[in-house]
């Protein structure tokens, strides 16, 4: 019995104590545009203490890593470092891909994870643990985007960098992924107020629900 439930514990991926409180904001920098096909070269993420008055970015709770790279660097690839920074001797000189994937795991532990277009970051972090381990993160998810559409719905933005410019966020290095994770994470504090007009007491299903309405509103 125990060799089974240690078998389901290895198909169903790491597990954590959950924490409802601490929500980690996260961004990828990768090979290109096409996260089906392209590779992962880098994640950052930092915690957010959620709590019922007010969000908090946590500094000291931060995760940043480079994944060594297989294989040498494509023409396309060299263009792309042009836009993220991170060159071929950075890629070369990253962490074996199964220790930083771990590591990263380790980090989020059971904590929901919130990106901005959300659904590259993850397809590019889920293949990449399939790759390597056959399983996916079993976190929970949260696109900002919908969720920033839904709360300021006057707003013009779309893109991030337009939602920067909505409320006066600067980001130190653009495309960088540890720079446009901490603006991210300036994005949802400074969307924190309507957030709580919204929900008295924001727990991340709650959250989550909120900015699903924007497929119902779209619709």
């Amino acid at each position: 019995m125990a060799a089974l439930i240690d078998t389901f514990r290895k198909w169903l991926g790491p597990a954590a104590a959950r924490d409802d409180d601490r929500w980690v904001v996260l961004d990828v920098e990768s090979s290109g545009l096409d996260p089906h096909r392209d590779r992962l070269l880098a994640i950052a993420a930092i915690g957010v203490r959620a709590g019922p008055q007010r969000a908090l970015i946590e500094l000291g709770d931060s995760f940043e890593v480079v994944l060594r790279q297989a294989q040498e660097a494509s023409a396309t690839d060299k263009a792309n470092i042009l836009l993220h920074g991170i060159g071929i001797g950075a890629q070369r000189a990253g962490m074996v891909r199964r220790a930083a994937l771990q590591a990263f795991a380790d980090f989020v532990g059971d904590s929901p994870l919130i990106a901005f277009h959300a659904a590259f970051d993850r397809t590019l972090i889920d293949r990449a643990f399939r790759r390597e381990f056959g399983w996916v993160l079993r976190n929970r998810w949260l696109d900002l985007e919908p969720l920033a559409a839904v709360l300021e719905p006057r707003a013009s933005a779309r893109s991030l960098d337009e939602w920067m410019a909505q409320f006066g966020i600067q980001c130190a290095v653009r495309h960088q992924a540890a720079a446009d994770t901490l603006a991210t994470a300036e994005l949802l504090l400074k969307l924190w107020p309507a957030l709580r007009a919204e929900l008295p007491r924001p727990g991340f299903r709650a959250v989550a629900s909120l900015a699903a309405q924007r497929r119902w509103v779209q619709g």
